[in-house]
């Protein structure tokens, strides 16, 4: 199993892209990635007052890896699942995970003191 997850297409430089814009950079039917966005809960575009999805990059590039699992490596929506949340767990901590994880420890001592 790659480590990296290929993301074939180069995404335009912008902010939000529309469910059609999407649809066509992952190559997949709008429905499809209406039905990704209910079973995969991380991705999560962005409502206009309309109604309208837009979804952002981290979003795009989510969507792409999903298509890989699940078209090309052949994975059950149940194990890209699995799949992604073990690659999620075994990112390394960045500086900023570092301070939230020592204000989480810090904050369940005084939890335990108050108790």
């Amino acid at each position: 199993m790659p480590k990296e997850i290929p993301i074939s297409p180069e995404l335009p430089d912008k902010f939000y892209f529309k469910v059609g814009e999407v649809s066509e950079l992952a190559d997949v039917p709008a429905y499809v990635l209406r039905f990704w966005e209910t079973e995969f809960k991380k991705i999560k575009p962005k409502r206009t007052p309309s109604g309208q999805r837009l979804y952002k990059k981290e979003d795009v590039e989510l969507i792409l890896k999903i298509k890989y699992l699940l078209y090309k490596k052949k994975f059950t929506i149940q194990g890209a699942r699995q799949y992604l949340k073990s690659a999620a767990d075994n990112q390394p901590d960045t500086p900023s995970q570092k301070i939230l994880n020592h204000i989480r420890i810090e904050l369940k001592k005084i939890l335990d003191i108050l108790r």
